[in-house]
């Protein structure tokens, strides 16, 4: 952990972002800087959720790295994340309509699009393939923390086929698993050793009712991780005796408030900030106190977190902490 000081006040609320930080000014608590998760590997760099991409996240020293995954026809975990293999690839129809040997020589970075440079879909002439959840495992540091993202239905068979792999593999301590579908926890807790992200229903719920005053309602009591966008849109629905009224609104969804929300019943419960990709939002997360955000250019973010980490010391110091 690489610690420096700093005036949070000054460096973080002087960027325009002082509601942000009104829970933080100089004296009144130790910053971290939240850890940088590699989206999809790190999308934005290379073709998401390839062994080229989770390389770079490699490369970039992210603290940790997400990946979709799906099933193909032979059962095999494969990391894709669309429905159709022609969103990204130069195939198409589903994920399970090929085995694992036939996806390894679909390219995956054939949509890969780098405007501006002499090549602007540079995969089209160096193929990358869809690798298998075994290889990226092999692939990464073993004490890199991972975080599966399930992308099919039904979520049984997907379960037992990763969890036969994460037990081959000895992967099971630093596998997180995470889904918007509340049949994989379900699925996975006949796995006692499963570490599962908090149901995104269930986080999604308690976030509404603190924005809304509702106070603070179940939050963990036990260590886990929870994962929710720092911006969202949101539609709100009034309803009237004559019908019903729209509008739609941009939230901030973890704010100080949200955060103590999640922390108050134990201290040991994680929040991922989804969606952080530019230096406001880094400071945004870093002010409110997440512990990690989930970007898609580990290239980028891991600089945005240097130059933070590197600011020259304030009048008035406060320790920032980089995990």
């Amino acid at each position: 952990m690489l610690r420096v000081l700093c005036n949070v006040g000054l460096l973080l609320c002087g960027t325009g972002l002082l509601g942000s930080c009104a829970s933080m000014l100089p004296g009144t608590a130790v910053a971290t800087l939240p850890q940088i998760i590699a989206h999809r590997g790190g999308g934005a760099d290379a073709p998401e959720n390839t062994l080229v991409a989770v390389r770079q996240a490699i490369h970039y020293r992210v603290d940790a790295i997400w990946l979709s995954v799906q099933l193909s026809k032979d059962g095999v975990p494969v990391l894709y994340r669309p429905a159709d293999l022609s969103a990204l690839t130069d195939s198409s129809g589903p994920v399970s309509d090929h085995t694992a040997a036939e996806l390894a020589h679909i390219n995956a970075g054939w949509t890969f699009h780098q405007p501006g440079t002499p090549n602007a879909f540079p995969y089209r002439d160096h193929p990358v393939g869809i690798p298998t959840l075994r290889e990226a495992l092999l692939l990464i540091p073993p004490d890199m923390p991972i975080m599966l993202d399930m992308k099919a239905l039904p979520a049984e068979p997907q379960a037992a086929a990763i969890a036969q792999v994460l037990t081959e593999t000895k992967a099971w301590s630093r596998v997180v698993i995470y889904s918007t579908q509340v049949a994989y926890q379900h699925s996975f807790a006949a796995h006692p050793q499963a570490q599962l992200f908090e149901s995104r229903d269930a986080t999604r719920l308690r976030l509404m009712r603190v924005l809304l005053g509702e106070g603070c309602v179940d939050a963990p009591t036990t260590p886990t991780w929870v994962g929710f966008e720092l911006h969202r849109k949101l539609t709100v629905t009034e309803k009237f005796t004559l019908g019903k009224g729209y509008s739609e609104v941009n939230a901030t969804l973890w704010t100080p408030q949200s955060v103590a929300c999640f922390r108050r019943p134990s201290k040991h419960v994680s929040i991922m900030a989804i969606a952080v990709n530019d230096a406001v939002d880094y400071q945004t997360a870093t002010c409110v106190g997440v512990d990690a955000v989930l970007a898609d250019s580990p290239r980028e973010m891991t600089r945005v977190r240097a130059r933070l980490a590197q600011s020259l010391p304030c009048p008035e110091q406060t320790e920032i902490a980089v995990k």
